[in-house]
């Protein structure tokens, strides 16, 4: 790393030195020891009315400080917390977005609702304090189905929101679309439930603060996938105060995987409270309490069909769905099942007519938003298993009708019928590369093999694809000073690996060692702008940005340079890491020029976030029909993530989606009893993720096809594999049970629904 690296080298992560030796900066470990205990009561009940909180005998036990409730978010006129997406009907009405305060007032509506906040000088003194508070509720019917939502007789949830429908949106040209319907040769349909999931990061959220009376300023560090976002909507909407009166600061992050992205109730109340009380505060969030506090995801049914010409060309897609949104709006909920089905429903494929419906409830759950993928992991379950069916329904082998369907690269950029442009792709040279290093003619033979060991074998194939989100407001300034170049971006790595690409992207454009630059983020006092990471995109808006600060840096240090080397500016060019005199061997290094005279360059974002990486997954799974427990054997990535900075990591971001899509489709689902809303898998008792032994070797390759929208040609990576690999789990499972009588099993397949599906079959 001392020298100059060009973009596709492989070097380890500089994160990591600092990580494996303990010196990580997370946020638990960084709260200073006198900060106050802080601990938040939670509803035990899905739906209740809150008759009473009686504080008093709390109040009076050793150590309490503080005691809050809605009532004093009331007196303060503190607002609610907003999303900051939307979709509307086709009448062109906003979905309904009701009033969602930090504690809410009058009623709690999922299990985890916040009732009270308990500030003492430690966590035991706060845990006894939560023992005598005494808190009168008055329990109302539960809601946690979408059907159960939808049902002519329900609850309502909010009083404000008629039959609990938070939006019924669509897209797409009906009438093309039944027109496709009505001359189809065979319509295949599939009826999906993508069941609800929770994210588990090493790291649980957690939130620490100070007050400086000098200033009047609260500062919050606290666990986020960016501070920028979360600063604008806490001083501008929720708790209505100057942005220079709160600094919010993210250091090391222990994964974040979307649930980290959403502005919460905790940090919001212990930046509020922080003033009140003029001392600073940390909160810890507990694994078992993340279950209800942390938005989950997902949590789809789903219908579609599939229309076929005779030739087995696909003329059509009807997708009908009901969305479960939980209790209350969150930050980007609107668009997660909605536009994010709509990105990528369409796939690798030709499909000329696509109309898509949904209904959007409330339940008494706990909120959803985005978990990695964001929508298009069902969607792409719903549309790889509607293929596969189609194939063996028409008596065509799902890569031959796979083959048919595939767009072809002379056919980019390809709008489609979904509304969105798929900007570039080879997808027959992904296809055709998969199959080939998959070794998919083999496949007959190991088949056999497991046959004759009692074993069921499968192969199951994705065709899949991301389209990029997140918050493309990024403004990256590059200091030059001696001996090192320090940037600052508004995006926050979580574990990506941030450090490490953004140095060599800079290093490549700058011609300077790697280990001369310092990448900082996550404070809204030096980097007042950003959008945080979210929607794989980082690499696109930072990386870009980054590109053309280093060029504004080159463009003042040549002016610069004219000055110390005493000619013009338009006589001084930059070639390796130093500005020359043309023509003559002056020069003077851009370290040297920085310890002269420091110097910057910054840039904001001027390209296109959309991109739409692509791939191709090969599976194979042994099933044991004893049993119905899977083995996954063989696992194959072919990925186009358009130019690569770092192969080493992009193939760490290809490990970890592909184990999360694994143990969304084999194990993981957020269980509620449907009676009283009691959330059954609160704990990693009862909610399964995968381990070591559950992953075969992960195979990953990749080809490159650059994306027109920005000048680097970057693509997303981070959710790609999570979209892809549960399809190709599900199809290689299916592939093994078909000849044993089985159409579709939903996911999670854990052994005992594929054994239940063997005895039905």
């Amino acid at each position: 790393m001392n020298a100059p690296l060009k973009l596709g080298h492989s070097i380890t992560r500089r994160e990591d030195q600092r990580f494996l030796t303990g010196r990580g900066r997370y946020t638990d470990n960084t709260a200073p020891a006198d900060a106050l205990a802080v601990l938040f009561v939670r509803s035990p009940h899905a739906h209740a009315r809150i008759a009473g909180i009686n504080t008093e005998a709390a109040l009076a036990l050793p150590g309490v400080a503080a005691i809050y409730t809605a009532q004093d978010l009331v007196a303060d006129k503190i607002g609610h917390l907003p999303a900051i997406s939307e979709i509307k009907d086709e009448a062109g009405n906003r979905h309904h977005e009701p009033a969602h305060l930090p504690m809410p007032v009058g009623k709690v509506r999922h299990v985890g609702d916040i009732v009270a906040m308990i500030v003492a000088g430690t966590i035991d003194q706060a845990r006894d304090a939560a023992e005598a508070l005494d808190i009168d509720y008055e329990v109302l019917p539960a809601i946690v189905t979408a059907a159960q939502a939808l049902a002519p007789d329900a609850p309502l949830i909010h009083d404000d929101v008629p039959g609990n429908l938070m939006c019924r949106w669509g897209k797409g040209d009906g009438a093309a679309t039944e027109a496709a319907f009505e001359r189809a040769a065979h319509v295949t349909t599939l009826s999906i439930r993508s069941p609800r999931q929770i994210v588990h990061y090493l790291e649980t959220r957690a939130a620490w603060s100070r007050y400086d009376a000098d200033e009047d300023l609260v500062t919050v560090t606290f666990s986020s996938q960016g501070v920028q976002v979360p600063h604008r909507l806490m001083c501008e909407r929720v708790l209505g105060v100057p942005k220079d009166k709160l600094r919010l600061i993210t250091e090391d992050v222990g994964g974040g995987f979307g649930p980290k992205y959403p502005i919460y109730a905790e940090s919001t109340l212990i930046a509020w409270a922080t003033r009140k009380l003029g001392r600073g505060l940390r909160w810890t969030c507990e694994r078992a309490e993340l279950a209800l506090a942390d938005s989950q995801a997902r949590d789809l049914v789903a219908t579609a069909d599939l229309a076929l010409d005779a030739g087995g060309r696909f003329i059509g897609l009807r997708v009908k769905a009901q969305a479960n949104y939980g209790a209350y709006v969150s930050m980007f909920a609107p668009t997660i099942p909605t536009t994010g089905l709509a990105k990528v429903i369409s796939g690798l494929y030709r499909i000329p007519a696509i109309r898509m419906d949904f209904d959007c409830v409330f339940s008494n759950t706990v909120p959803v938003d985005a978990i990695r993928g964001a929508g298009k992991p069902e969607a792409l379950f719903l549309l790889e298993r509607l293929v596969d069916i189609a194939a063996h329904e028409t008596g065509r082998s799902p890569v031959e009708l796979r083959r048919i369907n595939l767009l072809r690269a002379d056919e980019m950029p390809y709008a489609t019928a979904s509304g969105y442009t798929y900007d570039a792709a080879d997808c027959i040279k992904l296809f055709d590369t998969a199959l080939s290093v998959a070794d998919e003619p083999g496949f007959t033979a190991r088949r056999r093999a497991s046959e004759a060991a009692g074993k069921r074998r499968g192969l199951g194939l994705s065709c899949h694809l991301h389209g990029t989100g997140g918050i493309a407001d990024e403004h990256v300034v590059v200091n030059a000073e001696a001996g090192r170049l320090v940037a600052r971006v508004g995006s926050q790595s979580q574990g990506q690996g941030h450090e490490t690409v953004f140095a060599q992207i800079l290093s490549a454009a700058l011609d300077v060692p790697v280990d001369r630059i310092d990448i900082r983020q996550g404070d809204t006092r030096s980097i007042p702008r950003g959008g945080g990471t979210g929607g794989s995109s980082s690499t696109i808006i930072s990386g870009t940005t980054l590109k053309r600060a280093a060029d504004v840096l080159i463009q003042r240090g040549r002016d610069l340079a004219a000055e110390r080397l005493e000619t013009s500016p338009a006589d001084i060019a930059y070639r390796d890491g130093a500005f020359e005199v043309v023509g003559t061997d002056r020069r003077v290094g851009l370290f040297e020029l920085a310890a002269w005279k420091p110097f910057d360059g910054d840039a904001v974002f001027a390209d296109r976030m959309e991109s739409f990486p692509t791939g191709v997954m090969v599976c194979e799974v042994e099933v044991d029909p004893e049993t119905g427990a899977t083995r996954v054997d063989r696992f194959l990535a072919v990925a186009d993530c358009g130019p690569v900075v770092n192969p080493r990591l992009l193939a760490g971001q290809m490990h970890g989606g592909i184990v999360h899509g694994l143990g969304n489709a084999l194990m993981e689902e957020a269980l509620y009893d449907e009676e009283t809303g009691q959330l059954l898998s609160g704990t990693l008792m009862d909610y399964a993720l995968p381990r070591a032994d559950d992953v075969p070797p992960l195979e990953v390759e990749t080809i490159v096809t650059p994306s027109p929208n920005n000048l680097l040609g970057f693509k997303g990576v981070g959710e790609l594999p999570t979209n892809g690999a549960p399809a190709a789990l599900a199809n290689a499972i299916l592939d093994a049970l078909r000849p044993l009588g089985v159409r579709h099993v939903d996911m999670p397949l854990t052994p005992h629904r594929i054994w239940m599906a063997l005895q039905r079959g």
